[in-house]
This record gives C-alpha cells, sequence and structure tokens, in this order.
C-alpha cells in the first residue's frame, strides 16, 4: 500500500513591481544633469555669493544640500508602495492649498514685491513646486478612475477644472502668473492624454488665453513685460534688460564657450545668472556644444519616460507616470524658451540645473516616482 505524500505547494509569484529593476539608466541620466547643473551653480553664483554672503561657495553649498534632501525624496519615492501613493490624491491637494494659502497670509512676507514663499527658520519653501505634484496625482487619478464620466461636462469636465482653476487662481494672487500658466499646461496635456471631448478642450484654451489677455492688459508690468519680449532691444536698460542680457550670453558663447567660470554676463549683467537663467551662462561658458549636450541628456531623460510610461499596464499607473514627465518636461521647455525669447520671462527654473530647493527636491521626488514605476514596465 502506498502512501499519498503531500506535494509541495509551489511558492507564489512575486510580484512583478518587486522582482523588476529600476530603471539605472534613467537614474544615470538624472545624475548627469544634476552634476552639470551643479557645477553651473558653482560658476554662475560665486560673483553674487561672494559679494552678499562673503563666501562664494554659499550657494553652492546650499545647492549641495538641497540636491541630499532630493535624494532622500527621491529614495523614498521610488520605494513607496503603490497602495500607499494611492491614497494620497486628496491629501496631497489639501496639503498643497494649504500651502499656497498661507502664502497669501502674513506668516509669508512679500520678497520682490510677491507672496511665493514661506520662511522656516533658515528654509524657504516655494509651494508652487510640490502644487504641480500634488496636481498631477490628483488629475492621473480621475482621468484613470473616471474613465466612463471624462467625455461628459457635468461631472468629467468641472471638477478637474475646478480644481486646477483655484489653484490657478491663488497663484495669480501672489502673483505668479507663469506658474498659473505652468499649471493650466498640466491641466491640458492631461485632459488630452484622458481622452476629455476637444470642443470642451478647444473652449477652455480660449477662455484661457482671454483671461491672460485681460490679466497683461490690466496690469502694467505684464504688459510691459509683453511689449519688452516681442522687442526687447527696443527698451534694453529697462524692460528688455534681462532678455537681451540673455541673448547677449548665449550669442557670446559661440560653438565651445569661453569656458567654464569666464562668463562676462555672470558678472552682475544678466539677473538670476544662477536661477531661472542658468542655460544662457551654461550658453555662454559652454557654446553651442555644451548645450547640445545638456539637450542630448533630456532627450534621453525624457525618451525613458516614455518608455516607463508605455510599459505600464494599469491605467492608473500610465497615467501617473505620463503626469510626473509632463512636470519635467514642460519646466524645461518653457525654461528654454524665455532664455531664448520665444516666451515671455515667466520665471520658470530649468529641472535638476537651476538653483532652488523647492523646485530641486519636486524634480528629484517626480524622478524617484518614475523610478517606482520603472519597476512594473513592461517593456516590448
Amino acid at each position: 500500500m502506498t502512501r499519498n505524500i503531500p506535494r509541495e505547494k509551489p511558492a507564489r509569484k512575486k510580484e512583478v513591481h518587486e522582482q523588476a529593476p529600476f530603471d539605472w539608466w534613467l537614474f544615470a541620466i538624472m545624475l548627469a544633469i544634476l552634476g552639470i547643473g551643479l557645477v553651473m551653480v558653482l560658476s554662475a553664483s560665486g560673483i553674487v555669493a561672494e559679494q552678499a554672503n562673503g563666501d562664494k561657495y554659499h550657494f553652492f553649498r546650499k545647492q549641495l544640500a538641497f540636491a541630499a534632501a532630493g535624494g532622500l525624496a527621491l529614495w523614498g519615492a521610488a520605494l513607496m508602495p503603490r497602495e500607499w501613493l494611492y491614497r494620497l490624491q486628496y491629501p496631497a491637494l489639501f496639503v498643497a492649498l494649504l500651502l499656497l494659502l498661507i502664502t497669501l497670509s502674513p506668516l509669508a512676507p512679500p520678497i520682490n514685491g510677491a507672496r511665493r514663499w514661506i520662511r522656516i527658520g533658515f528654509i524657504s519653501i516655494q509651494p508652487m513646486e510640490f502644487v504641480k505634484v500634488a496636481l498631477a496625482l490628483y488629475l492621473a487619478y480621475f482621468m484613470s478612475s473616471k474613465r466612463d464620466l471624462v467625455r461628459t461636462f457635468s461631472r468629467g469636465v468641472i471638477p478637474p477644472f475646478a480644481v486646477t482653476g483655484l489653484f490657478c487662481f491663488l497663484l495669480l494672487l501672489q502673483p505668479d502668473f507663469g506658474s498659473a500658466v505652468v499649471v493650466a499646461a498640466i491641466l491640458f496635456f492631461m485632459c488630452i492624454a484622458g481622452g476629455t471631448r476637444f470642443i470642451y478642450i478647444f473652449f477652455s484654451v480660449a477662455l484661457a488665453c482671454a483671461g491672460a489677455m485681460a490679466l497683461a492688459i490690466a496690469e502694467p508690468y505684464r504688459l510691459r513685460r509683453l511689449l519688452a519680449f516681442l522687442d526687447p532691444f527696443e527698451d534694453a536698460q529697462n524692460t528688455g534688460y534681462q532678455l537681451v542680457q540673455s541673448l547677449l550670453a548665449i550669442g557670446s558663447g559661440s560653438f565651445f564657450g569661453v569656458g567654464i567660470g569666464a562668463s562676462r554676463q555672470k558678472m552682475f549683467y544678466l539677473p538670476e545668472a544662477h536661477n531661472d537663467f542658468i542655460m544662457a551662462v551654461l550658453a555662454e561658458e559652454m557654446g553651442f556644444f555644451g548645450v547640445t549636450v545638456v539637450m542630448a541628456l533630456f532627450a534621453l531623460l525624457f525618451w525613458r519616460c516614455y518608455r516607463i510610461i508605455m510599459g505600464q499596464e494599469n491605467l492608473r499607473d500610465r497615467y501617473t507616470a505620463f503626469a510626473m514627465t509632463l512636470i519635467l518636461i514642460i519646466g524645461a521647455v518653457m525654461n528654454l524658451a524665455v532664455i531664448m525669447g520665444v516666451a515671455p520671462p515667466k520665471g520658470v527654473p530649468m529641472p535638476l540645473m537651476s538653483y532652488g530647493g523647492s523646485n530641486l527636491v519636486a524634480t528629484m521626488l517626480c524622478v524617484g516616482l518614475l523610478l517606482n514605476y520603472s519597476r512594473t514596465a513592461r517593456y516590448a
């Protein structure tokens, strides 16, 4: 008589995202861009830092600290369980809304005529950078979970447009017109990806453009900026000064540039040389060759992001990865458009390169989430 020996149960197969490795190419490309950005912050900020703080490494040291904080954000986002992340869409919106309201309160004194920062000890936080992430998470959730309603007006259009409109309104009160444009652009592309009817998108864009023109005409300084953008050399010593200096920096770089650290425009000619206009300094010091290298790195970064997006089988995963990529692309494209005079000056930093803690941490958070999604991407 034979005994029935119970068979050993096969080991459960781990989930795909637990087995798949991170996209290390994406991580390496990000590190390369970040490294170039740190070198350029050191080069572009030394003169200003020495005059203002008596230490030419002041902004460079702070940027290193911001990069370390961003690394922690990236690591946490890359390892965060997906179910935790998907519980954050409403809490993140609430926190972002609260932070924007604080900027409009007496707790956030105006700096250069605008209330865009919250001062906590020796650290300044710019809530706008985290508003983009919170809104992206919400829109990805809405477009994926309301798939059957997204083509209707009352339940598929009004909620995301109302939320985005509220954020734009609060940003305009700061005032921060450029950030409101960025937020509206995120909604626009998410609506296209989500399948919102074209007629709704068309009328929304028309209303937004009309509103933007009305705001530009109503505020004299916005109108002056617009006119200066159309012909910056007409008033090169006043409203067109920053753009003219940016174009001079770009033109001075020629093919290989004047050399790292040898920029002349950063010698108190180009305002915000280490911040929003850092690419103009890079163009002057590294020339067309250096700019091409940086643009090639960004192109590779976006290509890896595209592969991660298309490799997602879950709709919400795909929309969230797309939204994080949008934040990176919109920031890079708008920054380049401003420094080259293709768009009016808006104060949009270059991702991973411009000086600033909030932008760097938020950008590395987006990259961390993309690394998280790379573990569930199935490539053809």
